[in-house]
């Protein structure tokens, strides 16, 4: 998607920009980018609603597992004027500018063991690494697991030593982080339809003109169709893949999961600053 990003920019503002991919966290660790780029230190990165949640707590609604249905409906709420308001929002307070929204996949249970998992009660005790943060934390016991706070470059090693029994990530993921290797279950929970968001500093954005601020939009769009298509796409094969690399798949009751998850959100603090009436303006967009 970046790479596409930056060749889409090369082409229609050819010498105006120079984008440099920096991946797999070698410019900032993971979770710091919104500081970077508010102190001026990195243009751009790619955020999570959790880091955005860490300033504006309100939007920890959008950390909550099982709100938004599918990667079509998580493009018309962030494509939408709920998005709209969100972006405003995340302008004002983080000094950020979100250009737009990228299907990251569905988040799923990977399992160093085969486990019978049929609700939230069969994963208790288990060691599930999530990122660092108290809303991913949350998430991990709302599904009934021991949530345990884990660098994701540390990820493969902990599961091959089990120091962790499993962890949690879109199917694409965890075949190109190589998972599989080392664990020998997927629980299809579909617990997270996960995005991550195009972000630029506002001191970079006002210091592009509005053509050249519209070129980045549009190239920005292109990356996102370009992720979209392909990461739906790779979700669709790899339950094959996984398979025949000897890797248990099971769906579990995934209601018991949701209606837990739900409860375990709507009696929890987050819930507490959330927007008034924006869990059903999300509900009901269609």
């Amino acid at each position: 998607m970046l790479y596409v990003f930056k060749d889409e920019l090369e082409k229609t503002a050819p010498g105006q920009f120079d984008v440099q991919v920096h991946h797999s966290g070698t410019l900032f660790k993971q979770g710091t980018e919104p500081t970077a780029m508010a102190r001026g230190n990195l243009e751009m990165a790619l955020i999570s609603m959790q880091d955005v949640a860490k300033q504006i707590p309100e939007y920890s609604l959008f950390t909550a597992g099982y709100l938004i249905r599918d990667p079509d409906h998580q493009q018309k709420v962030f494509n939408g004027p709920i998005g709209e308001e969100i972006y405003r929002k995340v302008a004002e307070a983080m000094d950020i500018q979100i250009l737009q929204v990228a299907y990251l996949g569905t988040r799923q249970v990977n399992l160093r063991d085969v486990r019978n998992v049929r609700t939230p009660a069969d994963l208790s005790g288990v060691k599930l690494r999530m990122p660092g943060s108290k809303e991913w934390l949350f998430l991990g016991q709302a599904l009934g697991a021991n949530p345990t706070p884990l660098a994701f470059n540390e990820v493969y090693l902990a599961l091959k030593t089990g120091t962790i029994d499993g962890q949690d990530n879109p199917l694409p993921t965890v075949k190109s982080a190589k998972f599989y290797e080392v664990t020998r279950q997927l629980v299809l929970t579909s617990h997270l339809v996960d995005g991550e968001f195009l972000a630029i500093s506002s001191k970079a954005w006002k210091a592009a003109t509005a053509e050249q601020q519209k070129k980045v939009r549009d190239a920005a769009l292109a990356g996102a169709r370009f992720n979209n298509e392909n990461r739906i796409k790779d979700e669709q094969g790899l339950i094959e893949f996984f398979k025949k690399e000897g890797l248990t798949v099971t769906v579990p009751d995934v209601e018991a999961f949701r209606r837990q998850v739900q409860k375990a959100y709507l009696e929890s603090e987050f819930s507490k600053s959330w927007p008034q009436g924006m869990l059903e303006r999300v509900n009901a967009t269609r």
